[in-house]
């Protein structure tokens, strides 16, 4: 190779090696944004139903067969009213039975009284007898108890929220008939997972989502929280009372946000711009990796509690492979 060759190829070899140094350090652009203030918001989310506050179900203690519907839905009823009778042919039959055993077994009693007194009977056959009488005088009562739950009845003053079942219809102890409560005050009942119960106080405000109000976020208040947790579901119970004008009707299903927290004026960025409790900050033309603390967020922004200020330029979506103290061009986010 002669010498302008030579010379040739280095030149060429150099300028290869500026490109692909100048390719490689180019910077790379970015689009920034800077955190704003707005109010953040930190919910606990749970579904549940409206119901009344007082309210009773009711039905059958056994199986049988309803002879008479006596009250339909939306019917007022007072409490002891007979809301339906259930076949009791066979209950009453077995009472007249044992009435008829336990009369006779007083009677004997009355017998053998005035002549154990005398001693003419002995105090072991006496006892024997009023001992069967008694006997039979429980099982007289446990049989008309039996004929008396026969006879559903209303458990509380209100209104048949619900009627089911027909005449004709055999029932069991597994069937409600009867829903019977008052219209107001109404409440949810709500099913909160263990992890966020500690979080969980009465008193604090909820948000509610309902189906048939798409454009309506009605609100309620956690009024109870019961003590014993369902160990099957890993749940507990929680009560969110209604404002007496609510529009929510009774055995609406329900999505629930409790709020546990609220910032009125937090640190707020765009999602995209955390990962890994990690933001990138601009300066100087330079990205530099921050350890942030995050908070609320819901599907845009992220609340963040320490690690940037106000006046911070963040990428907005940091690139792939980005390093700290790489060159990056910057272009605003656009404003929606």
């Amino acid at each position: 190779m002669n010498l302008r060759s030579l010379i040739l190829a280095l030149l060429f070899i150099l300028l290869a090696s500026a490109g692909v140094y100048y390719y490689l350090t180019l910077p790379v652009t970015v689009t920034v944004t800077q955190p704003v203030r707005g109010p953040a918001v930190e919910a606990v989310y749970a579904t549940g139903n409206v119901e009344p506050v007082h309210w009773a179900k009711v039905g059958p203690k056994g199986t049988a067969r309803i002879e008479q519907i006596l009250v339909r839905e939306g019917e007022s009823v007072s409490e002891g009213k007979i809301l339906a009778q259930l076949n009791d042919v066979e209950a009453r039959a077995r009472v007249a039975q044992l009435s008829a055993q336990e009369r006779l077994l007083q009677s004997e009693v009355q017998r053998l009284t005035p002549l154990l007194a005398k001693g003419y009977v002995g105090k072991q056959a006496y006892d024997r007898t009023v001992s069967e009488q008694r006997q039979a005088r429980a099982s007289l009562a446990a049989a008309q108890q039996v004929v008396n739950d026969l006879s559903l009845r209303a458990p509380m003053d209100g209104i048949v929220l619900r009627q089911d079942g027909e005449p004709g219809e055999t029932v069991t102890s597994a069937h409600v008939l009867f829903w019977v409560g008052e219209l107001n005050p109404l409440r949810i009942t709500a099913e909160v997972d263990e992890e966020d119960i500690p979080r969980v106080k009465p008193g604090q405000r909820v948000i509610i989502k309902a189906d048939a109000f798409p454009n309506a976020a009605p609100e309620g208040t956690i009024s109870e929280i019961t003590p014993l947790g369902d160990p099957i579901n890993k749940s507990y119970r929680v009560r969110v009372s209604l404002p007496a004008d609510t529009r929510l009707k009774i055995g609406m299903t329900t999505e629930v946000n409790i709020i546990v927290r609220e910032t009125p004026q937090a640190l707020l960025v765009p999602i995209t711009a955390v990962s890994n409790n990690t933001a990138w900050r601009v300066r100087d033309g330079k990205a530099t990796p921050v350890a942030v603390t995050t908070g609320a967020l819901d599907a845009q922004r992220i609340e963040i509690t320490s690690g940037l200020s106000d006046d911070d330029s963040l990428i907005v979506v940091p690139p792939a492979g980005l390093k700290a103290g790489d060159r990056v061009r910057t272009k605003a986010q656009p404003t929606s």
